[in-house]
């Protein structure tokens, strides 16, 4: 695990704050009063098991799924109960990845960079696309992917590229949801160490849903787990091991949960 400051900050001020929230669809309730702090300059993974409601969380933060109840606040504005030009505001502070980098699949790499940038800032074409090419560049992509199409590329570049759009603005947050998804053993580490490396260099707060123990280990400041429809616990690794709830136990004590501890141990991100 890496050696973060973050783990002791302070939670008087979060940069997300999630009080009382619920989500159903039809009768069939996800939520139920998930609360959930994120600490400015944190890594946090979000995990718990299938239909726990990882991503949902994720979507309801980002404004694509609306809660049935109550708040999200972030950077200390409620992201509901806001105009439409605060909340373009408060949107153009963060980055979104979602899985397989969900880019548009009739842009090159260089064009899906951009579109955050077309959509959010007034610049010269040249501009623009010298930028794109410097996120490019950042995510550890060749220069001759920038002109590719996503069906060109790797399951990994995908991702990266992904990753470049999510950061076309120079964000203050990066959501990732399940960065690693679908990646061989090198390449998820490769990008554990991308995310370690970009979010030291920019400043960023990384909320990462994630079901990867190798990425908990190696990257993530802290850990909240969704169970019962609610956050059930927050805090380290160290925290995790020793909580005593059956899922919490099955999922950091069991075997790839061992051989993940092993291998982080000795061979840390940063």
């Amino acid at each position: 695990m890496r050696n973060s400051q973050n783990s002791a900050a302070d939670d008087s001020d979060p940069i997300i704050r999630v009080r009382g929230l619920v989500k159903k669809f039809g009768d069939h309730v996800v939520h139920d009063g998930v609360d959930l702090d994120v600490r400015r300059g944190e890594i946090i993974g979000i995990v718990g098991g299938s239909g726990t409601g990882k991503s949902v969380l994720l979507h309801q933060i980002v404004g694509l799924l609306k809660p049935n109840a109550g708040q999200i606040e972030v950077f200390g504005k409620s992201v509901r109960d806001t105009s439409e030009e605060e909340y373009r505001a408060i949107r153009r502070r963060w980055g979104v990845m979602f899985q397989d980098g969900a880019l548009f699949s009739s842009l090159t790499v260089r064009q899906n960079v951009e579109v955050p940038m077309r959509e959010q800032l007034d610049m010269p074409d040249d501009l623009r696309e010298t930028l794109a090419g410097i996120k490019v560049r950042m995510v550890g992509l060749p220069d001759n992917a920038q002109g590719k199409y996503p069906s060109d590329l790797s399951g990994g570049m995908r991702k990266r590229a992904g990753f470049a759009r999510a950061i076309s603005l120079d964000p203050e947050i990066v959501f990732l949801d399940e960065p690693t998804a679908g990646l061989d053993p090198i390449g998820a580490a490769a990008f554990d160490t991308l995310i370690g490396r970009l979010q030291a260099a920019l400043g960023l707060t990384v909320f990462m849903v994630t079901h990867d123990l190798d990425s908990l280990h190696a990257i993530c400041d802290r850990i909240a787990v969704l169970a019962e429809k609610k956050v059930l616990a927050v805090g380290t690794m160290a925290e995790m091991l020793e909580i005593d709830h059956p899922w919490v136990r099955e999922y950091f004590h069991g075997p790839r949960a061992r051989a993940a501890l092993k291998t982080t141990d000795n061979d840390e991100v940063r």
